[in-house]
């Protein structure tokens, strides 16, 4: 869980009990207040997203027994030996988060260009074959989503993420933070990643009908050119969404809610009490700081 001002990764240890870490939040936009403008600020909470949850994953992964941590790859042997500790899991970190970002663009953005550039000869009309692009990419992301939850590890993120979802309702409903009123909660937020992720992909396709080429190496350049522009968009309408209930809000909101019907399941109560053990800790003491 993050908050204004701290940010709380909580672990249930394999004897049961729950290990808590809490950090202050080190927002690039504190030092550098322009990353913290709108359209701008988009892109860098992104990228602080990812690190914040590899740095989750590495510190929840030092809880689980020996026999199940398996072997440590040549990489990380290479950073351990080369680099001092805190400086090893730095580099690891940065490697990881380098490599979720050229994979998600290769996958969700570069692909969908290159497949849809096979329609060049074909389809002569430029927004309709930026509108197959579009297509092809909502189709990977997809298959890509619901071929993770599949597996059995990925199945018990989910309900982890629902966990959270139900304790943030709670918390934003003013109730006590307990199992009992958190269960009740719906799993479905409008401000969830899944969400954003989901219109990123639609705003992308508003935004490359715009500007097209018809040479395939030329519109990969453009995309990535493009992608902190759309990312800067969809970010503030997720934004907007969070802030408001309208019919626009409800609009924007249905088709990451419908998303989350498959990135998200109903929690067991050991998971609530992480989720809850987590939004304790970063509860602000100032009222009205935590507005989002």
């Amino acid at each position: 869980m993050r908050g204004p001002d701290k940010q709380a990764i909580v672990v249930r240890t394999p004897d049961g009990e729950l290990e808590t870490k809490v950090e202050p939040v080190k927002a690039l936009r504190q030092k550098y207040p322009i990353l913290g403008w709108p359209f701008i600020r988009g892109s860098v909470n992104f990228v602080e997203t990812l690190v914040n949850g590899v740095k989750a994953l590495t510190y929840s992964a030092e809880f689980l027994p020996e026999e199940e941590q398996g072997e440590p790859s040549k990489l990380d042997l290479w950073f351990e030996k080369h680099l001092s500790g805190e400086k090893a899991e730095k580099a690891i970190i940065g490697v990881s988060v380098f490599l979720g970002l050229v994979l998600a663009v290769g996958l969700f953005f570069m692909l969908p260009t290159v497949l849809a550039g096979l329609f060049t000869g074909v389809v002569r009309n430029r927004i309709l074959r930026n509108l197959i692009e579009g297509v092809i990419r909502i189709f990977i992301f997809l298959a890509y989503i619901i071929l993770a939850s599949r597996m059995k590890e990925i199945k018990r993120v989910w309900m982890y993420h629902g966990a959270e979802h139900k304790t943030i309702f709670c918390y934003e409903k003013g109730l006590e933070l307990t199992v009992e009123n958190a269960r009740t909660q719906p799993r479905l937020h409008p401000r969830c990643g899944t969400s954003f992720l989901f219109i990123v992909m639609i705003v992308s396709i508003l935004v490359t009908s715009v500007v097209s080429w018809s040479t395939v190496w030329i519109r990969l350049l453009l995309r990535l050119a493009l992608l902190p522009v759309i990312v800067g968009i969809s970010y503030e309408l997720i934004k907007y969404a969070g802030r408001h209930d309208n019919i626009l809000t409800t609009v924007l909101s249905a088709p990451g809610k419908a998303l989350q019907l498959v990135t998200t399941a109903e929690p067991d109560d050991s998971m609530l009490e992480v989720a809850i053990a987590a939004m304790k800790e970063v509860i602000p003491e100032g009222e009205g700081t935590d507005k989002w």
